[in-house]
């Protein structure tokens, strides 16, 4: 397939992209993601075949170290994304965990949890949203954790689309532990709760994509926790979770732009190819400047996206950078996958190509992990100034 512009990476970094690649053509071929794809399938090969090569723990250590560069994982998933799209928004929620359990784990979430992690036996979920409450969910928060005589915990309450705790074999649970007093995110605590617990009922949702990763509705019904299974400081799991989502935000911008060229390119090749009246469809001029646009669209998301990662990897301040990269890659997403259904006609609706899919499957970063509107909301007021607007 045609490769689109020169990446900026360094040596090491192409290096680790060049792996990534090479674990995908292995493992996860077009046919065999057309294949997981139609099957609701996820590819446990191709995520084992990733934590051995390093892919999941990258620069973390099961003692809690770690001297992470966010460039390292934004090449990851911007290489599955072009792909094996579902294993890529495996990854940004095994991202999450990686650092939430390296930065506030006990020794003993680190060696039960955090190591089978990092070398890809096993996977984690988050359970954050719920029923009535998504952006807002800290605000709404129905699940409650109440404490015990014995020093343990009651865990009751639902979270709904949450990412592949079908297989995972931990989830991370945000609960309300005590009332709001100052602020709505004040009160909720971490939960580190293995999925085989009783009184965990998981039921798998019928989505429009990311076929290959479950997502589910997750229930709790007088769940027994030991208070061992706090993850953090009590009362202020919400606040430590703010912390991670400049990350999660900056590896959602790589996964919608890695869609957005495994799009281009994929459009790309097929107007190279196809023939129509006697010319390739790509010579044809509306066709051609919709994926000229889409190619100005990507090499604009990724310097945002690379600024956020270098101020990320410097500690500065990232997160309307963050928030840019991902409107800005998300939208190029959309608008190029919806110019490659355009070019290729019947051909881009068909699933022998992998346009449908990729069309299908960005939709998904529009609004995950927050909604392109309220990232807009949070650049208008600490970017720009305004009034805040919600």
């Amino acid at each position: 397939m045609t490769e689109i512009g020169a990446l900026p990476d360094t040596t090491e970094q192409a290096d680790l992209r060049e792996m990534v690649r090479d674990i995908i053509d292995r493992y996860a071929p077009p046919e065999r993601v057309r294949e997981l794809d139609e099957a609701n399938a996820f590819d446990l090969e191709l995520y084992r075949a990733l934590g051995e090569a390093g892919l999941i723990g990258l620069d973390a250590q099961v003692d809690g170290t770690t001297g992470a560069d966010p460039h390292n994982q934004i090449i990851v998933l911007e290489e599955l994304a072009a792909g094996p799209t579902s294993m890529a928004v495996c990854l940004v929620v095994q991202y999450m965990g990686v650092g939430l359990l390296t930065e506030y784990g006990t020794e003993r979430h680190r060696t039960t949890v955090l190591a089978p992690l990092l070398d890809g036996r096993e996977r984690v979920s988050f359970a954050l949203t719920e029923p009535d409450g998504g952006t807002d969910v800290a605000r709404v928060m129905r699940t409650r954790a109440r404490r015990t005589d014995d020093g343990g915990w009651i865990l009751d309450g639902a979270k709904t689309w949450i990412s592949g705790p079908r297989h995972a074999a931990n989830l991370i649970v945000l609960a309300r532990t005590s009332a709001s007093e100052r602020s709505p995110i004040d009160g909720i605590t971490m939960f580190v709760v293995p999925t085989d617990t009783p009184g965990i009922t998981v039921r798998e949702l019928d989505t429009f994509a990311i076929h290959s990763l479950d997502t589910c509705e997750v229930t709790f019904e007088g769940v027994k926790l030991d208070d061992t299974a706090v993850l953090g400081e009590v009362d202020r799991g919400f606040r430590q979770v703010l912390g991670t989502l400049n990350g999660e935000r900056l590896n959602a911008a790589a996964a919608a732009l890695g869609i957005a060229r495994g799009a281009l390119e994929a459009a790309v090749d097929y107007g190279r190819q196809r023939q129509v009246f006697g010319r390739p469809v790509g010579s044809f001029q509306v066709g051609q400047h919709r994926l000229v646009d889409g190619a100005i669209q990507i090499e604009a998301a990724r310097a945002l996206m690379l600024q956020a990662a270098d101020a990320t990897a410097t500690g500065a301040r990232a997160d309307i950078l963050s928030a840019m990269a991902k409107v800005a890659a998300s939208d190029a997403a959309v608008d190029i996958t919806d110019a490659g259904m355009r070019l290729m006609g019947g051909s881009g609706f068909s699933k022998e190509y992998p346009m449908e899919r990729l069309f299908r499957d960005a939709r998904l970063y529009t609004f995950a992990p927050l909604t392109n509107e309220m990232l807009r909301n949070h650049i208008g007021e600490k970017h720009l100034g305004l009034p805040r607007s919600f």
